[in-house]
């Protein structure tokens, strides 16, 4: 796993990170400005090397309040800023974040490991959040008319719902965060934001740009911390506070809705997925095999949206099996800073630990494993991308999300099988499948489960739609028009006839 290439643009990458690095703010940013926070400072590490990449400012309970305190006297001012203006500050930092590409895809790979085109990709998926929320920021609308009696006119508006605390997760550290932010800010919310302890640096270059379009202080703060839960529940706690938003497991968002339910905030909760891959008797193989390296091999399997379970009908299931393993075991792992990488480590050891555990639970219940299966020799969190054939329905593999490279595949005879073992789960966030046949097809989309679903392509994610799920999978949702009501409340006006 070394770094491939001409020694000059090896030496051309490093210089480039060291200076990056050496430029990425490494406070709270409290009130426009950049504070200290009042916990013992700790360190954000490569998970491709292991090597620390800088040592980040901790903030404390009194340093989350700090913060509150900030998006609650900013609130009534960026409220009343007109909307075109919300919307063009918006806009220049979508701009700034296009000349500042290389900056935060090389920060995304140093800090989270995934390869630099998929940084890339998210970099322009991210700022597609600012560009579509600056548009939708001129189009709060509401609605003006006579009751229905003649009695009176009704006049129904639109307003920001308040102060919001967004919990943004590590696997896109840019994209949740623009996924998030741009509709608050184009809503007329001011926010506070905790981003993950794995990958909290992007935030911190993300939230100077913000400053540097235009963002007024107070309007966005930032909260870097370790102690996330202790840090959190006096925040969502504070009546002041009126919306939270969180990306992350299952387990958590359950804990943080209860949080949230004393005060009765708004929730945006995306959470976990167990995601059906469904490869039907006529499907296109070639076209589902390359559906299935995006829909799991995406951010090295680290996505809520990854297929999880791969439900593909017995008389293509070997072939299948085949052809994914063939174009698996093309793929060429390492640092993602290097440009011939496509796959890269996992966030952390205890994320290979879990991947192997479940890898290993699914061999003993009598899965047959065609490739992978192992960890690398050398530094960093790697593990072999995986296929499993054969495994069984008890597999914790398939009851659990992976969050990890490993296809794990199970076969069925009749489309009602499958259905059924696509619906077979607590979660549904996006289920993926596969046919020819397009009243087939349009059975699928009616009949799985799931808040999003993908049909004949595994990669559906596009800021111009409403992301989220259904069941344990979350609710509320993220991008297109549905996006900005998440931040705004409705306000009826009667004014009776004279």
């Amino acid at each position: 796993m070394t770094l491939t290439g001409e020694p000059e643009a090896q030496r051309s990458r490093a210089q480039h990170s060291a200076t990056l690095l050496a430029r990425v703010p490494d406070q709270l940013y409290i009130n426009g400005q950049w504070v200290n926070g009042t916990g013992e400072p700790f360190m954000v590490t490569d998970p491709a090397t292991g090597q620390v990449l800088k040592q980040i400012q901790n903030a404390s309970v009194a340093d989350g309040a700090r913060a509150l305190d900030a998006a609650v006297a900013a609130a009534d001012a960026w409220a009343a800023t007109p909307a075109r203006v919300r919307a063009e500050v918006l806009r220049r930092a979508f701009d700034l974040l296009q000349e500042r590409r290389k900056d935060f895809a090389t920060l995304m790979t140093l800090e989270m490991g995934k390869p630099i085109a998929e940084a890339n990709g998210e970099v322009t998926y991210g700022g597609e959040f600012l560009r579509w929320f600056s548009e939708e920021a001129v189009r709060i609308s509401g609605r003006y008319g006579a009751t229905p009696e003649g009695t009176g006119t009704m006049v129904v508006t639109q307003r920001p719902v308040g102060p919001c605390y967004l919990i943004t997760p590590w696997n896109f550290p840019l994209a949740m965060a623009t996924r998030k932010i741009a509709p608050a800010l184009a809503a007329g919310c001011t926010v506070v934001v905790k981003p993950a302890e794995l990958t909290p640096l992007t935030t911190l270059l993300f939230v100077q740009l913000l400053a540097d379009a235009g963002v007024p202080a107070g309007v966005v703060n930032v909260i870097t911390t370790t102690q996330s839960q202790a840090v959190s529940a006096p925040i969502i706690a504070d009546p002041r506070l009126r919306k939270l938003s969180f990306t992350g497991s299952t387990g958590v968002g359950r804990t943080l809705i209860t949080q949230a339910a004393r005060n009765v905030l708004r929730t945006s909760m995306e959470l976990g997925g167990n995601a059906p891959f469904l490869v039907l008797a006529d499907a296109d193989l070639e076209q589902a095999v390359t559906g299935a390296m995006l829909a799991k091999f995406r951010n090295t399997g680290q996505a809520c949206t990854a297929a999880n379970r791969f439900i593909v009908h017995a008389s293509i299931a070997a072939e299948f099996g085949r052809r994914l393993t063939e174009r698996v075991n093309a793929l060429v792992s390492g640092p993602g800073t290097d440009p011939t990488v496509n796959f890269g480590p996992l966030v952390s050891e205890a994320a290979v630990d879990n991947v192997a555990a479940l890898v290993q639970d699914a061999l003993a219940r009598g899965a047959t494993l065609l490739t992978g299966g192992i960890r690398p020799d050398g530094p960093g969190s790697f593990y072999a991308p995986t296929v499993l054939m054969g495994v069984a329905a008890d597999s914790s593999l398939v009851r659990e999300e992976i969050f990890g490279p490993v296809v794990g595949i199970q076969t069925f005879v009749t489309d009602e099988e499958a259905i059924q073992m696509a619906n077979d789960t607590e979660y549904g966030l996006i289920g993926y499948a596969f046919t020819t046949d397009i009243t087939r097809g349009h059975r699928m989309i009616d009949s799985i489960d799931t808040g999003m679903m993908g049909l004949n392509t595994g990669l559906v994610s596009n800021a111009a739609a409403p992301f989220g799920g259904v069941k344990q999978s979350g609710l509320g949702r993220e991008g297109g028009l549905e996006g900005i009501n998440e931040y705004l409340s409705t306000k009826y006006t009667l004014i009776p006839s004279s």
